[in-house]
């Protein structure tokens, strides 16, 4: 198997679970603000929102290999984020989990932006 289709099985894995999350805050708004809230996130409402876009468009924008780079390194940075937001709670066994599963995404980002898109992407094909 090439390097490119490796790339592109990890850039689909990596973009399945951003693009369902994102498609879901935005189907439920409402319902993901009342959970930030929750967690005492300010402006919950228009967060819900933000963070359903960046996930929905980031997770695109991996699948398809567009501006893979820019949308690994804004990935990153919001999965790190949201770890230490959202699942720093380590005495609670599942959110210790969760925290370590973004440090892992987060390391998959950072590597698809170290080693770009691959020739099986938008990306590939605009060089």
């Amino acid at each position: 198997m090439s390097d490119s289709a490796i790339v592109l099985i990890g850039r689909i894995l990596l973009a399945v679970i951003f693009i369902f999350s994102g498609f879901g805050k935005l189907a439920d708004p409402a319902g993901t603000a009342g959970y930030f809230g929750s967690i005492g996130l300010p402006a919950a409402s228009l967060l819900a929102w933000v963070v359903g876009i960046i996930e929905l468009a980031g997770g695109l924008a991996i699948l398809v290999g567009l501006k893979t780079r820019m949308a690994a390194y804004v990935l990153a940075a919001f999965t790190l984020a949201s770890a230490f937001v959202a699942h720093f709670n380590f005495a609670d066994q599942m959110q210790l989990i969760q925290f370590l599963k973004n440090l892992a995404i987060t390391g998959g980002f950072l590597a698809l932006a170290a080693r770009g898109a691959g020739t099986i992407s938008l990306d590939g094909r605009r060089a």
